[in-house]
């Protein structure tokens, strides 16, 4: 099995364009935030198309609708700039009202019926130029309600990401696999084995409204990081953010972007960050609608940190 390395380094749907770029739909120019650690992005407007600074692209796949044959153009998006690949696959639909519960997610899982929709895709994903990392049915470990393949009793969440990734492999050799909680204290009871994971995928968002709020002070990247990755490290992997967001006042957006491509000797693991380029599509709690990722909408002037509805 490879070694993972970031330094080596959502598709079109029947519905949504996920690479408007492609269409000549690319909004304005983006740069990475400053800094020497490798950067990455779901980037579905393309404001990154220019930047030479990206070295990862982030799809999400959705497994029971993607539109396969998209994800050439994808990959001749990627092998144009240079970028490898990180694909997000997640079991379900994307239309919210035809998705499945959790109890038959687990059974068709179990039973082979999705086995088809993995061998699709990674058949697809195996004919890329570009190196491919898989990332597979993210935060698990989130009992929040908002993926139907969250916390589920570990051992069948085991079961099943192996199963995945043993269907995969028989499409092919050539692909590394994240595996990928949100970093919580719960996460090892989810881990399915070296044999399975090449790399960890870590999940960082900055809120500085819900945080004032809630917390009673804003937090930094190193606040929100730093205890997830010391229990990532007992894996002995190499570590990635695979999610990465943040939203606030300027002040708060440019801690926040001086901070997260240090390359620090006490994150030593630590391989790449992901940033997440678009709006929120799950509600945060407390009423604090759909945080607004990207950039420059992320950074909300002087005023008072608030969250457009």
């Amino acid at each position: 099995m490879k070694r993972f390395d970031f330094k080596d380094c959502r598709t079109m749907l029947q519905r949504i364009a996920i690479f408007p770029v492609i269409a000549g739909w690319a909004t304005a120019s983006l740069a990475a935030p400053p800094g020497d650690l490798p950067f990455g992005v779901y980037d579905p407007n393309g404001g990154f198309s220019e930047d030479s600074n990206v070295q990862i692209e982030h799809l999400f796949l959705p497994w029971e609708d993607v539109f396969l044959p998209s994800l050439a153009d994808a990959d001749a998006y990627a092998v144009e700039r240079g970028r490898s690949v990180l694909v997000t696959i997640e079991p379900w639909t994307w239309t919210q009202d035809e998705r499945n519960t959790p109890e038959i997610l687990i059974a068709g899982i179990a039973s082979g019926l999705y086995d088809e929709n993995m061998r699709a895709i990674c058949g697809a994903l195996a004919e890329f130029e570009s190196p491919v990392t898989i990332r597979w049915a993210q935060e698990m470990e989130d009992p929040s309600g908002q993926f139907i393949w969250a916390d589920w009793v570990p051992e069948t969440y085991v079961t099943a990401y192996q199963r995945v990734v043993d269907v995969c492999r028989e499409q092919s050799d050539k692909f590394d696999y994240m595996w990928s909680p949100l970093g919580y204290e719960e996460l090892a009871d989810y881990f399915p084995g070296k044999d399975y994971a090449d790399v960890i995928g870590l999940s960082v968002f900055g809120l500085q409204a819900w945080e004032m709020d809630v917390l009673g002070k804003e937090q930094s990247f190193r606040d929100i990081f730093e205890p997830r990755y010391k229990r990532a490290l007992e894996f002995d992997l190499p570590i990635a953010v695979a999610e990465l967001g943040f939203v606030g006042t300027d002040d708060y957006v440019q801690k926040w972007n001086n901070e997260v491509r240090l390359v620090l000797e006490e994150f030593s693991q630590l391989q790449a960050v992901v940033y997440f380029n678009q709006k929120e599509v799950h509600p945060w709690p407390n009423d604090y609608g759909l945080p607004d990722w990207r950039f420059p909408q992320n950074s909300l002037g002087s005023r008072e940190a608030a969250l457009g509805q």
